[in-house]
């Protein structure tokens, strides 16, 4: 069972514990930028470019928000943690130097960063004050940027396919219901497999994954906020709660519920 951690005292923070053993994960972002732990087992990380990235016991994996990636346990049971914290906070922390902010996906396989990472999780978990906790994060971050990573995974992404596409984004995050391929793609000058295939290329994602993953964003932080799940289903147009859970969990895996509490 997953273990989430929410305060009010540190919104722009959120983390989790847990423990998978089969396929969780399909490709999904997240609007915040994630610190992934490896407690044991093996697990298979994949990119927006589907690049197959195994990784172990005492990896470090750091995610930029926004980037598409997807990981699930390899071969038995795979415990991992995961920190999550609002993209610009992470930036006052680190060094005042171009290149501290990491673009790419970085692991890392240094002694000790993972413990060091690990223990900041702990202090979360045990409900340290924010001034400890975000004292630790900058220790940890300042030596993260002297580093340099085992791997590193550019992000697959068009920037110019983006902008041009951005009246198409738009109308998937605004428009309820959601509008139909056809109508998209004549919005784009396309036909609908030529706008599948440039949402992909320009987000990592095609429209319907990324209406469904832009959903689920947004239902984290109304959850965060308190909102019921019910009331989070209904704003956000899932046809019921049912249809609700079962795309949270295929983005979260877990249930909206354990992630509420």
């Amino acid at each position: 069972m997953p273990e989430f951690w929410h305060s009010t005292l540190l919104p722009h923070l959120e983390s989790r514990r847990s423990c998978q053993e089969i396929t969780c994960y399909r490709p999904h972002t997240h609007d915040r930028f994630s610190i992934g732990l490896i407690d044991s087992g093996l697990t298979t990380f994949a990119g927006a470019a589907g690049e197959a990235l195994p990784l172990a016991a005492g990896d470090v994996i750091l995610i930029p928000a926004g980037h598409v990636h997807a990981c699930n346990p390899e071969n038995g049971r795979w415990r991992y943690q995961m920190i999550q914290a609002d993209q610009d906070w992470i930036t006052t922390l680190l060094p005042d130097e171009p290149g501290s902010l990491p673009t790419e996906i970085s692991v890392f396989r240094h002694p000790g960063l993972h413990d060091r990472f690990s223990a900041i999780n702990d202090l979360l978990f045990l409900g340290a004050d924010a001034e400890r906790a975000e004292t630790e994060f900058r220790r940890v971050l300042h030596d993260c940027a002297e580093l340099a990573p085992h791997h590193r995974i550019a992000p697959a992404t068009d920037a110019a396919l983006l902008a041009r596409l951005g009246t198409v984004i738009d109308r998937l995050h605004e428009d309820e219901p959601a509008p139909g391929l056809d109508e998209l793609a004549a919005v784009a000058g396309m036909d609908k497999y030529q706008l599948i295939r440039a949402m992909k290329r320009a987000t990592g994602l095609p429209p319907l994954a990324w209406r469904q993953n832009d959903r689920i964003i947004t239902a984290r932080a109304m959850l965060r906020d308190g909102r019921s799940l019910a009331e989070t289903a209904y704003a956000l147009g899932f046809t019921d709660q049912s249809h609700f859970h079962r795309v949270f969990r295929a983005h979260v895996a877990a249930t909206p519920g354990a992630y509420r509490r």
